[in-house]
């Protein structure tokens, strides 16, 4: 990580020309990088302190705490290299634990009792340090308050069950201290726990009342941290209760746009976000457009798999360019590669395998869907399972 930060520093400072942005959309460690990368040049950003907050899962919540603790979990940190880990728990079986940093749920697991949580710690120490030494590099570059000092990339967070609604993303920005909002996209998941994503809808179909107040406790939490002049995505579940209140729950925050939204935004509102991303790099204020693409609706569909196979077949470079050709609008990325097996895949979540990506758009929902079957169908891909 160290390499990577002076790199980056070393190639900009020897630029011949003027460097008037800094963006990126990867997420860690780009995301984290970037207030670092801008402030020698004077560069329009974030502070460093707000991101760190935002990628610090239990720091965050701590702020959260601060100023809107009725839309998070009970929540705690453990040190899984502590031999009395488990004593230090304070939230009630059933719950999720993760690493304070990771990356699309990467060692993240649902854990029912002490006998899973012993299995889960064990696996968490063997592979938390792919994202705990980068992560524990970049805290040395901030002031961090006590309570937060002793808790670095080798932590964890335990926290509640909150992922039995419906679950959508705010995509939106902070410019010269105001928010703005301008798409909420839908997060369907499935398989064990629901913990996968299988794809991501565009527009939002959760009711605007919702979305408002959504809206409105992202911002309470954006000002509160000193979030400003840069994108984020916000992610919530929103949980409809028949009688009393509907609870709102917030996940995660990030501190960028999410790449896997761009061609939804182009195919339904008619460009994609990373014109939001680069005009707040510049210094200006964002100028999106609303509504103005080919299609009424657009989604991301990740092809998953619950259990390891052999890859037997898949489909050629040119077969793909036909399929594309045929399903005007689609764009197909394929994770994997005859002869291979699924757990040979690098970064996937812990109950599932991507195999592919398919972004399609459509008119409706219905058109959508069927849209995917038949592609699924056609890209003839054979598997052979394991054992």
């Amino acid at each position: 990580m160290q390499k990577i930060h002076k790199s980056a520093m070393e190639r900009l400072k020897a630029f011949s020309g003027s460097v008037d942005a800094i963006v990126g959309y990867w997420d860690f460690p780009v995301s984290t990088m970037l207030p670092l990368l801008r402030q020698p040049f004077g560069l329009p950003s974030p502070s460093y302190r707000s991101v760190l907050i935002c990628e610090h899962k239990y720091w965050c919540r701590l702020e959260q705490k601060k100023v809107i603790p009725d839309y998070i979990p009970d929540f705690c940190a453990i040190n899984p290299f502590d031999t009395n880990a488990k004593q230090s728990v304070t939230v009630q079986y059933p719950f999720w634990i993760k690493p304070v940093k990771s990356a699309s749920s990467h060692l993240g697991f649902k854990v029912r009792n002490d006998t899973e949580l012993d299995q889960v710690l064990q696996i968490i120490r063997k592979k938390i340090c792919r994202f705990s030494r980068p992560f524990n590099y970049m805290l040395q570059f901030a002031e961090l308050p006590d309570e937060i000092d002793a808790v670095d990339g080798n932590y964890c967070i335990v926290e509640g069950i909150i992922s039995r609604g419906r679950q959508c993303t705010l995509e939106g920005y902070v410019y010269h201290g105001d928010m703005t909002v301008y798409g909420v996209v839908d997060s369907i998941r499935e398989g064990q726990h629901r913990s996968s994503f299988a794809r991501y809808q565009y527009p939002s179909t959760i009711p605007m009342r919702i979305q408002r107040e959504m809206i409105a406790t992202t911002e309470c939490f954006l000002k509160h941290i000193g979030f400003d002049n840069g994108p984020f995505n916000i992610e919530y579940y929103w949980e409809p209760i028949k009688a009393g209140r509907d609870r709102i729950w917030l996940l995660e925050i990030n501190t960028r746009i999410s790449k896997s939204h761009c061609p939804l935004f182009r195919d339904v509102d008619g460009a994609t976000h990373q014109k939001v991303m680069l005009e707040l790099g510049l210094g200006e204020k964002p100028d999106f457009p609303h509504r103005e693409g080919k299609h009424k609706i657009a989604a991301k569909f990740m092809w998953r798999i619950n259990h390891d196979a052999y890859i037997r077949h898949v489909p050629s470079a040119q077969d793909l360019q036909m399929l594309e050709h045929e399903y005007a609008d689609a764009n197909i990325q394929l994770h994997v590669r005859s002869g291979m097996r699924l757990s040979e895949l690098m970064d996937q979540d812990s109950y599932s395998y991507e195999i592919a990506v398919i972004f399609l758009a459509g008119n409706s929902q219905q058109e959508l869907l069927q849209k995917y079957r038949d592609l699924k169908k056609a890209m003839q891909i054979e598997l052979e399972p394991v054992g």
